[in-house]
């Protein structure tokens, strides 16, 4: 269900867990604490009190405190449970609601015999506590549930509900968020949040963008940058160019995959489902047999008893809720450190991951050139940087851009022109320069000083683009040279330690660029294999070779060509910067374009493993070793279960589970 904004909010639900429909943990608790009343009198007025105690209710009518009671709590607090009974009949898909239902009207239609001399032992104050008791543990797992989907809430919440939209006069009106249009211009005040994606059209500012990214430090957004709705600017000021409103928005983009992730069925799901199905037939079996063996050896009342104890303790609640809560927690906790799972089935085989496969440009590189190098001919460093800016200055190619960047004070020039192929030439200073590369060189026929040449040699060993600032004249002479290189993102290091320490074994990465290129920045970042010069439609090849090898690859990257490696990699990470397509292809996103990120997915699929191993072992073991009790067994040895105690144990149960699978919202994804 999406909101005016296109943001899923919580009222769907994951098939695996969400079979009480319409049911909320408001509801269970209202429903809860009427029953807890209306069985007060209940346990008061039983025999076993009474004798217990030393006390007797004795007055006209008291003969009547259960049947009337009893009936209240059974047709109020146990309505949930006959509703939910009746739609798993309808639906021929028997479970938890229709176990919990045949034990209240058994108790209840016994008691009721009872009263009018069928029985001698009524289940007045039994029933009573066990529907009390079988509410509270549905008030605990739906407010569970509840916290796992509040992350679909809190994603919702980010929007604000107004926006200021500038008008063509620039007056500034506020309207419901809901009514921003793509195109539209909005103010956003220091502190306020981006009702929409959009561009900045005026302004600077320090954005916050935690909620979307993971990323705590704000970021610098000025004209020209794109800002996400539900960002907010911390310091200053912003007028936004509206791109993107409602369901295309990013925000909304991330609530649908983390809604699909909650939603999506793995294998272990597929085997609790299995059992609970499975559970229901024993238990039903179970319970006609418990019925027929104490009916024939004892007596009726305690035939009765352990029957109803015996589809208590089978309701299959723990068992129901051990996958679905742990999924639920595991994206919802993984979203807010901005990773985004689009596919459990791609968390559950994370942990098995041996080798991960980066792709370099964008993913450990920024995609982007800086200046790593400068050697100068008679000239001082700042100097040749100010001069090689300086003629490039209206130059749009990308090395031109990191030459400008890289200088204190670009200098002055006119009479730029291009010279395709080779550079750019400019005056400064009534001197005519040109920066260009080898081909420069070559058209000037200006030979590379000695004092250039061990540097220039050594920075095209290793694959750096080079560049050569160039005094023109009746004799061309070579002043500079700047070695240019794909920065290596700060984080790639700490990446690649991290998946050492989380043991795996090989770490990888894949290119196109030329071989020296990938060995230096492999050997910089301390990556065991290198696939260089690979062509885009070879990626996925490279991909089936590790695999071919017995490894279990985890591939990265951001790009369009990407796309087909991510699918056919047992896991693919989309970087979140990256395109549609590769995103699409991906079963997890990293919002914040990270990739410590990913060492955070290898932590947190290992820890969900281990919660539904947990989970799984508790429910099933449960249920393995109290049904014989139930059953009564054990009751020669003075071992015996009453359906009160089987309700409270059952709903322990639950309990337990839902309490082991919040421990995941203590599992660290930030960067170590």
């Amino acid at each position: 269900m999406e909101d005016a904004h296109g943001v899923h909010t919580a009222h769907g639900g994951s098939k695996g867990y969400d079979k009480h429909a319409g049911h909320d943990p408001e509801q269970f608790r209202r429903r809860f604490w009427v029953s807890v009343v209306l069985a007060v009198p209940l346990v008061l007025a039983s025999e076993l009190a009474q004798e217990r105690f030393g006390y007797r209710i004795d007055f006209p009518g008291s003969s009547l405190i259960g049947p009337l009671f009893g009936t209240a709590v059974f047709l109020y607090g146990g309505r949930p449970f006959l509703a939910g009974a009746v739609a798993e009949i309808r639906g021929r898909a028997p479970g938890m609601m229709l176990l919990i239902s045949l034990a209240i009207v058994v108790a209840y239609a016994a008691s009721l015999a009872s009263l009018v001399g069928w029985f001698a032992m009524d289940f007045w104050w039994e029933l009573g506590t066990l529907i009390a008791v079988m509410l509270l543990g549905h008030w605990q797992e739906m407010k569970a549930i509840g916290q796992a989907r509040g992350a679909l809430s809190a994603l919702a919440a980010l929007l604000p509900d107004e926006a200021e939209v500038v008008g063509p006069d620039g007056t500034v009106r506020a309207v419901p968020s809901g009514d921003v249009r793509v195109g539209d211009t909005v103010l956003v005040r220091p502190g306020g949040r981006v009702p929409a994606d959009g561009e900045v059209a005026d302004g600077a500012a320090a954005m916050d963008e935690s909620m979307i990214t993971g990323e705590s430090r704000p970021v610098p957004r000025a004209a020209g940058d794109r800002v996400v709705a539900g960002t907010v600017a911390t310091d200053s000021a912003l007028r936004v160019r509206v791109t993107a409103t409602g369901a295309d928005t990013a925000l909304a983009g991330i609530s649908r995959l983390v809604a699909r992730a909650q939603e999506s069925r793995g294998r272990a799901q597929v085997l609790a489902d299995r059992f609970a199905a499975a559970l229901f037939y024993v238990a039903l079996g179970t319970a006609v047999v418990t019925f027929a063996a104490w009916a024939v050896f004892g007596n009726m009342a305690e035939a009765v008893e352990r029957t109803v104890t015996v589809l208590v303790i089978a309701c299959p609640h723990a068992l129901g809720l051990a996958i679905p809560l742990v999924v639920a927690l595991s994206t919802a906790v993984a979203a807010k450190a901005g990773i985004l799972v689009k596919d459990r089935l791609a968390l559950e085989r994370m942990r098995t991951v041996d080798t991960v496969l980066f792709d370099k440009t964008g993913t450990l590189t920024k995609g982007e050139h800086v200046v790593t190098g400068v050697v100068t001919d008679g000239l001082a460093e700042g100097r040749a940087r100010d001069l090689a800016a300086g003629v490039e200055s209206e130059s749009e190619h990308p090395l031109a851009k990191a030459l400008v960047r890289a200088a204190p004070s670009p200098a002055s020039a006119t009479g730029f022109r291009t010279l395709p192929g080779e550079g750019v030439t400019a005056e400064i200073d009534g001197t005519a320069y040109a920066v260009g590369g080898p081909g420069l060189l070559r058209r000037t026929k200006a030979s590379l000083p000695e004092s250039l040449q061990g540097a220039v040699e050594g920075w095209s060993d290793e694959g750096a683009a080079v560049l050569y600032l160039v005094e023109e004249g009746r004799e061309p002479s070579v002043k500079a040279a700047f070695a240019l290189r794909d920065e290596i993102r700060p984080e790639a290091r700490e990446a690649v330690r991290a998946l050492r320490a989380e043991g795996v074994g090989q770490v990888v990465m894949i290119t196109g660029d030329a071989r020296q290129v990938a060995r230096t920045v492999a050997a910089d970042l301390g990556i065991d294999e290198v696939f260089a010069e690979v062509v885009p439609a070879d990626k996925d090849g490279k991909v089936a070779e590790l695999q071919a090898r017995g490894l279990t690859v985890a591939m990265v990257g951001d790009g369009v060509n990407d796309a087909p490696a991510l699918a056919r990699a047992d896991v693919g990470l989309a970087i979140g910067a990256g395109t549609d397509v590769a995103i699409e292809s991906a079963g997890v996103v990293l919002a914040s374009s990270d990739p410590r990120a990913v060492p955070g997915v290898l932590r947190l699929s290992r820890a969900a493993y281990r919660k539904m191993v947990q989970n799984l072992a508790w429910a099933a073991g449960y249920n393995i070793v109290t049904l014989p009790l139930a059953a009564g067994v054990l009751a020669w040895a003075g071992v015996s279960l009453g359906p009160a105690v089987g309700a409270l144990l059952m709903s322990a149960s639950t309990i337990v589970v839902a309490l082991n699978a919040q421990l995941l919202r203590r599992v660290d994804l930030r960067p170590r």
